[in-house]
């Protein structure tokens, strides 16, 4: 008979620890003396109450990041930033590498920024260029790339359910300029130069 209790008390336990707690509403306001009250009932109705705030308290749940706890370890303390453009092979590589092990990484083109990548590069163009954190890696090479990575943390395979960044969108192109007006042939005023 013991035996059946423990077991009937173990079973609605598992139940009870599998059911989410109930969110409970809390009230907040102030009296007319000033004072805060909070409580998980509404103010009498004889109570000159100031703005009544209404919320909702949950359970006990805590909400964490999809990715692993080394993983954003990783990606605070050493971003990852890739610069391609349309490269060919060694950029379609570079990127496809990253998404391969599920690295988080933001991707940018040079020549929407062409003075910021020269900095980076000492003045050069190269793509693909690689950040991790500060470290600069030129060019593709798969076995540096990963050496690189595990240094920082990064995880070699991806987390379920990661999705790879999608490329920026290429930047809209500059309406051409309207073409200069021309006068008026009976026009006494000189038709001024259109400015470059």
């Amino acid at each position: 008979m013991t035996r059946i209790v423990v077991l009937l008390a173990v079973l609605i336990s598992a139940l009870m620890s599998t059911i989410p707690a109930q969110a409970a509403q809390l009230y907040r306001w102030v009296d007319d003396k000033g004072r805060v009250e909070w409580r998980d009932t509404p103010p009498p109705a004889n109570a000159k109450a100031k703005k009544v705030e209404q919320r909702s308290v949950g359970g006990s749940s805590i909400e964490t990041s999809t990715l692993p706890y080394s993983m954003q370890q990783a990606v605070r303390n050493f971003p990852v930033t890739l610069y391609i453009n349309d490269c060919g092979e060694a950029c379609d590589k570079a990127r496809a590498h990253l998404t391969r092990r599920g690295i988080p990484f933001t991707q940018k083109n040079p020549q929407h920024d062409v003075d910021t990548h020269k900095k980076l590069t000492d003045g050069g163009m190269e793509v693909p260029l690689l950040f991790i954190g500060r470290e600069r890696l030129k060019g593709y090479l798969e076995t540096s790339w990963d050496a690189s990575l595990d240094a920082a943390g990064y995880l070699r395979q991806p987390v379920p359910g990661y999705v790879a960044p999608k490329p920026p969108a290429a930047p809209a192109a500059k309406p051409p300029a309207p073409p200069p007006t021309a006068a008026a042939p009976d026009s006494a005023e000189p038709v001024p130069a259109p400015a470059q």
